[in-house]
């Protein structure tokens, strides 16, 4: 068994260690058409210290320009270079396979035309226009038609990719479903299974360091199961920040690919360095201050300090256990004592 991954540390601020920030959105940077808490700051002070700012968006629906000018009426200066999305990952997917000027049947919106037309590819809306691919992304636009189009397209053998297949979306309502389950209907009705081109599956990594030319990425997110997993696919290091979906209690039952390099409470964590997590004689866990033990199946803290410390140290003490016997302990009391 291989040694179990402590959360990472870091003597210099992030923002000194790693060129480029792969920065999620939803949950990350803005919740609907408001900023996140310390967001606007912290990455005005990041690029201030010449980190480079990449957002990277699995939401296919809208093109990189109306992303950079939705950021920039938020206090977040971006151009429509600094945005990369789901759409064009696929679309570069698509254009590898297709000769140009191929045409491609869309159920989607604009993010997916304009990133087909980048490709050389032609975008369509009926299988009577005679394309030689599917392409399927979220917009809120997609209803029964385009879902039976793309059926009867996919059911004829054609090619299919997929976005993404993240099953929701957040909105400033709530959450509600996302293009994972618009996939599922076609699915359903075909019994075929797309290639997917969104986090965390490495045709979005490839797209994002092939337009960042990013040489030390760090990628920073909300989600487990896109934005941390997509950087252990493609093998760069994260930050997880707790301004989205992702609980400390998720956190702490993670398996490996679920784990993040670093954490922190919001984007602030860009600008800190990140303490050490050591292995105690005893096999417990600590971090400036706080010391996790795993007893009688459930974690056990003790000391004092800044909350995430305490967090780090459990992680710690909770991945070790997860490694050892398969599955995760309870960490309830342990997250209460911390106030989480």
């Amino acid at each position: 068994m291989t040694d179990t991954q402590l959360p990472g540390h870091s003597e210099l601020p992030l923002v000194a260690a790693y060129d480029t920030a792969l920065l999620d959105l939803d949950g990350v940077v803005y919740a609907g058409a408001s900023a996140i808490d310390h967001a606007v700051e912290a990455l005005a002070e990041a690029r201030a210290r010449s980190m480079r700012l990449a957002y990277v968006t699995n939401n296919a629906s809208r093109p990189p320009r109306a992303v950079a000018e939705h950021l920039t009426e938020l206090g977040v200066p971006a151009a429509p270079e600094d945005v990369i999305t789901s759409a064009q990952a696929a679309a570069r997917l698509l254009a590898d396979k297709l000769p140009a000027g191929s045409k491609v049947l869309v159920v989607g919106g604009a993010g997916l035309d304009e990133a087909l037309a980048e490709r050389g590819l032609v975008a369509v809306r009926s299988l009577d226009d005679g394309p030689a691919a599917v392409v399927q992304g979220f917009d809120p636009s997609v209803g029964w038609a385009q879902l039976a189009e793309a059926s009867y397209a996919v059911a004829r053998g054609l090619p299919w990719v997929a976005s993404n297949t993240d099953l929701s979306i957040p909105t400033a309502r709530g959450v509600a479903p996302g293009n994972g389950t618009l996939v599922a209907a076609v699915r359903t009705a075909t019994g075929a299974e797309p290639e997917v081109a969104g986090k965390p599956l490495t045709p979005m990594h490839r797209e994002t360091v092939l337009r960042t030319g990013a040489k030390r990425p760090l990628v920073v997110g909300d989600r487990l199961d896109t934005d941390i997993e997509g950087a252990f696919n493609g093998g760069v290091d994260s930050l997880l920040v707790f301004t989205g979906v992702t609980t400390p209690a998720l956190l702490l039952a993670a398996p490996v690919p679920h784990r993040p390099t670093y954490l922190a409470a919001d984007l602030r964590g860009l600008l800190e360095p990140h303490p050490v997590v050591t292995v105690l004689p005893d096999g417990g866990h600590e971090c400036r201050g706080w010391q996790a033990r795993v007893a009688d199946g459930e974690l056990r803290l003790a000391g004092g300090g800044e909350r995430y410390d305490g967090l780090r140290a459990l992680c710690a003490a909770a991945w070790a256990a997860y490694d050892r016997v398969g599955e995760s302990v309870d960490g309830r009391k342990a997250l209460d004592e911390l106030g989480f």
